[in-house]
């Protein structure tokens, strides 16, 4: 079993990176291994929606995203922190994770993959930043884990975020939590296929004239 995640910060050993790595060492207790992606260093542009995925079943700007999709389509989950810019999440990740989602709508059936947001902020915006990260999951069938407290570390330093214990404890929580669920998840479908879902319908209410 393998999470895969993703730093958004260009800061590789900054708050953010502090936070995942206390999920990925709680998950690597639980014998769940973890791949990290670093992305916040990286020059990611945004979706153009030119549908060359479609047809082709990859991004048409081929780099990091291209290059992530067959780890997402191979994990098991996935968890993807960001830092908190202006109470949103950092755009190179956001450009990241649209068109991760999309180019993969019909190469990686992400149904009970489970996923998690991680966010960093130095006081306040976090939870903006939380949903963000969130509605990607909800969009695509993957359960959202959750822990004692939104899943967020406090810090303007990766030093900072070590005095915050509270945020610590939900990343280990969270850790333990999301291997939990995904332990669960397997063992349900050695039982059972995973539920079926619907894609007949497609309303976006466009009419002829």
């Amino acid at each position: 079993m393998k999470i895969l995640v993703v730093n958004g910060s260009a800061h590789l050993n900054g708050c953010t990176d502090r936070g995942l790595r206390e999920v990925e060492k709680t998950l690597a207790e639980n014998g769940i291994s973890t791949e990290r992606v670093n992305i916040g260093n990286k020059d990611v542009r945004g979706c153009i929606g030119c549908n060359f995925c479609r047809e082709h079943g990859r991004c048409v700007f081929n780099d990091i995203v291209n290059e992530t999709a067959p780890k997402f389509a191979e994990a098991d989950g996935l968890v993807v922190g960001s830092p908190v810019y202006y109470a949103g999440c950092n755009g190179q990740l956001l450009a990241f994770l649209d068109r991760l989602f999309y180019s993969t709508a019909g190469t990686v059936d992400k149904t009970m993959k489970v996923g998690a947001a991680v966010v960093s902020s130095r006081r306040a915006g976090s939870t903006s930043a939380f949903d963000e990260i969130n509605k990607y999951f909800t969009i695509s069938a993957m359960p959202i884990v959750s822990s004692t407290y939104w899943n967020e570390v406090h810090g303007f330093t990766a030093e900072d975020v070590e005095a915050d214990l509270e945020g610590l404890q939900t990343m280990r929580n969270l850790g333990n939590n999301m291997a939990y669920i995904v332990k669960a998840l397997a063992a349900a479908r050695a039982h059972t296929a995973y539920p079926e879902q619907e894609r007949s319908s497609f309303t976006s209410f466009h009419t002829e004239g």
